[in-house]
């Protein structure tokens, strides 16, 4: 079994304006996605991040939607800027299981195995 928890931006690597962090948690909600784009689209608009909006919202929509599809409870979204125009996006989610890796990647709009 895989022990996993939720993100936490309680770390001594965020000390300047320049590398912050944010956390959202999230019921388990078809919405959930929805609220994560939005939280992300302000907070990088709010950081001068601009560049990073379209495919910092896809990927979080991805991960956001994935976790919603395949584990029962809530989820958790955290972004960390690493300084220099960097960012890293963790999302976290109930299930303690890891999936197995995909022979192929499933087609677009695909039913969850």
């Amino acid at each position: 079994m895989v022990t996993v928890s939720p993100p936490d931006c309680a770390s001594p690597e965020i000390s300047t304006s320049e590398n912050w962090c944010y956390v959202l948690r999230l019921p388990h909600d078809p919405r959930s996605a929805r609220v994560a784009r939005m939280t992300v689209r302000a907070a990088l608009t709010s950081h001068g991040m601009d560049e990073l909006l379209d495919v910092t919202e896809l990927l979080t929509s991805e991960l956001v939607t994935n976790a919603y599809r395949y584990a029962e409870g809530p989820a958790s979204l955290r972004l960390r800027a690493l300084g220099e125009g960097r960012l890293r996006v963790f999302v976290w989610d109930a299930n303690p299981y890891i999936p197995p890796p995909f022979d192929e990647p499933p087609a677009m709009g695909a039913p969850p195995p």
